[in-house]
């Protein structure tokens, strides 16, 4: 290696470095007498290295001596030995011209094993790879601009997914010929059964090929699907669209959730999925707004000629927009950059197809991992009980409104706006303080603290005490969601990343219609019960208190969301002793070796 630039030496006059060795002093880095042309290191870093070399002899320390040789070091620096090449370090090629340097870093690193002590190599290599990550404004909020252009494609897709679904539901109550409710009831139940039956094999698909071919497959999918909407006549082509629009939704939203991490930075993960979340619910006013600007375009238009043939109405238009959304969405992933998983590659090259006891031993392994491991089983036990809460709220939201605020309509529409300011400054909260905070501990603060908030505010009866609690009830709820996410991604390894993100898809969904279903039957049944033992109310400290059904299951949504919170502190802390115990062990069985040599 080249020497530090120093001082020009005059010709003839005698060398600083040699001067300074005649006379015994100058640094105590000596240039090498075997012809490497670098300092020679100092002692304490030399028996550092020769204990690395000795516990890679003990076969502990592999990737270390992978490290020392991928930091780019000179040969024989460190331990005094060339280690070989990994094949790992070949992922690199694996990522397109565009890719950013700090990705390049993130491939080479990941070679690196974080259990294994790092030599002064490895040290650099982390050096490197944070000098490496982009600075710009635009890459301090969303981390990478690859994730920048994913969030974008979020976005538009979640404008198209808001978009279109209003646009099915206006036309099921278009071509229903009996009860308008019956036929959206039908035509939304084709949007969430899927999930139920084929979700983790979705999973499984997502884990066993290219995940953003398929997310580009998926999309231009859709877009093709959405087309055809408008000339669909019967209630029935209306539910097999929607069937086959869930399924390709089934592919596409594990596949985006298992390539955020390849594509942020771990300290962004949390603020990745607020945007996230901000992208997926944010655009529905966006959404709302569009349909409008379409009705409106369509009543302009005549009805004759081209526009009768295309079907240029009020639907039509929305489906043919939300189309557009898909195909700009697959245009703007095909942009991004996303390291290709080699060993993904070779399996669908032996295999040649989708081998089905293959899909099945991997199906179950997805949901061994949910149950074995305590911080996936904690997310996804909280997530999807507190999801059935929620679902509690919002189908009867209304009703409580009405029966014990006895408010109106837009009394109703004010506590949504309260919940939504609420989960949004939540989400905001969870992504500045993303570095100091215990993501573990926060995650079942935040969903035992909404639970409890959810309980005093449906013992109140009036307004101007709901709506502050309501906005409280977001600042909780929304942080849960996003660091139960960002749990996931943290621990999840990437090979079955897509069957875990499913399997949660899957049982969030389950608990969502459950809860939608019997709210309604429960509340009807707990008034009942009111009436017969209590009278409909009852007196505490001198307050009358009303027990309509509805205050009653509100009450039961809130104690579901307690217990759930409590259920993931003990799957957590029982994970936490079990780790605890595996390096108690795993540090008593290196004794004898470390005192061995």
């Amino acid at each position: 290696m080249p020497q530090a630039a120093g001082p020009a030496e005059e010709p003839g006059s005698p060398s600083p470095g040699r001067t300074a060795e005649r006379t015994g002093g100058g640094s105590r880095h000596r240039p090498g007498r075997r012809g490497q042309g670098r300092p020679l290191r100092p002692l304490r870093h030399r028996r550092r290295d020769q204990r690395l070399t000795a516990v890679r002899r003990h076969g502990r320390g592999a990737h270390a001596g992978a490290g020392l040789r991928i930091a780019g070091g000179p040969t024989g620096q460190g331990s005094g030995q060339e280690s070989p090449r990994p094949p790992e370090v070949d992922r690199q090629a694996q990522l397109s011209p565009s890719a950013s340097r700090w990705q390049a870093a993130r491939l080479v690193s990941s070679v690196v094993d974080d259990d294994v002590p790092r030599s002064s190599a490895g040290l650099r290599l982390d050096e490197a790879f944070e000098a490496a990550r982009p600075s710009g404004r635009l890459e301090r909020i969303f981390g990478t601009r690859d994730f920048f252009r994913l969030w974008i494609a979020q976005v538009v897709s979640a404008t198209g997914d808001w978009l279109g679904l209003v646009a099915t539901i206006s036309l099921a109550a278009r071509l229903s010929e009996g009860s308008k409710g019956a036929a959206i009831a039908l035509v939304l139940a084709s949007r969430v059964a899927p999930g139920f039956f084929l979700g983790t094999a979705a999973g499984v698909i997502v884990d066993r090929f290219n995940r953003k071919r398929v997310m580009i497959g998926c999309d231009i999918g859709r877009a093709m699907v959405l087309v055809t909407l408008p000339f669909v006549d019967t209630l029935i082509g209306l539910v097999l669209a929607s069937f086959l629009l869930e399924l390709l939704t089934l592919m596409w939203q594990p596949a985006k959730e298992a390539t955020v991490p390849n594509l942020v930075p771990r300290e962004k993960l949390t603020a990745a999925n607020s945007l996230n979340v901000t992208a997926a619910y944010g655009m529905f006013p966006v959404a709302a707004g569009v349909a409008a600007l379409l009705a409106k375009a369509a009543e302009a238009m005549p009805d004759e000629g081209w526009v009768t043939t295309l079907r240029l109405n009020e639907e039509g238009l929305a489906f043919y927009v939300d189309a557009l959304t898909f195909l700009v969405t697959a245009l703007i992933i095909w942009r991004i950059a996303i390291p290709v998983r080699a060993r993904h590659e070779r399996m669908a090259a032996e295999r040649g197809s989708l081998d089905l006891g293959g899909a099945i031993r991997e199906l179950r392994e997805g949901w061994r991992l949910v149950a074995a491991n305590p911080i996936v089983r904690s997310v996804n036990v909280g997530l999807a009980t507190a999801v059935m809460g929620a679902g509690i709220v919002f189908s009867l939201g209304a009703l409580f409104v009405d029966e014990v605020i006895v408010g109106r309509e837009a009394d109703f529409n004010l506590v949504l706006f309260s919940l939504g300011v609420g989960m949004a400054a939540g989400v905001g909260s969870a992504s500045m303080m993303q570095n100091r905070l215990n993501r573990s501990r926060g995650f079942v603060v935040a969903l035992m603290s909404a639970g409890g908030v959810l309980f005093v505010a449906a013992s109140v009866d009036r307004l101007s005490l709901m709506v502050p609690l309501v906005v409280m009830l977001g600042m909780m709820a929304g942080p849960s969601y996003v660091l139960g996410f960002t749990l996931l991604h943290e621990n999840v390894a990437n090979e079955i990343r897509g069957r875990v993100f499913s399997a949660l898809l899957v049982l969030v969904r389950l608990c969502l219609l459950v809860a939608l279903a019997a709210a309604p039957a429960l509340s009807e049944v707990f008034g009942r019960l009111s009436d017969r033992w209590f009278d409909g109310d009852i007196t505490v400290m001198g307050w009358e208190v009303l027990l309509p059904g509805v205050r009653l299951t509100m009450w039961l949504a809130a104690v579901i969301i307690i217990i759930a919170g409590a259920l993931a502190t003990w799957s957590l802390r029982s994970g936490a002793r079990l780790r605890v115990g595996r390096e108690l062990v795993d540090d008593s069985a290196s004794v004898p070796d470390e005192a061995s040599e």
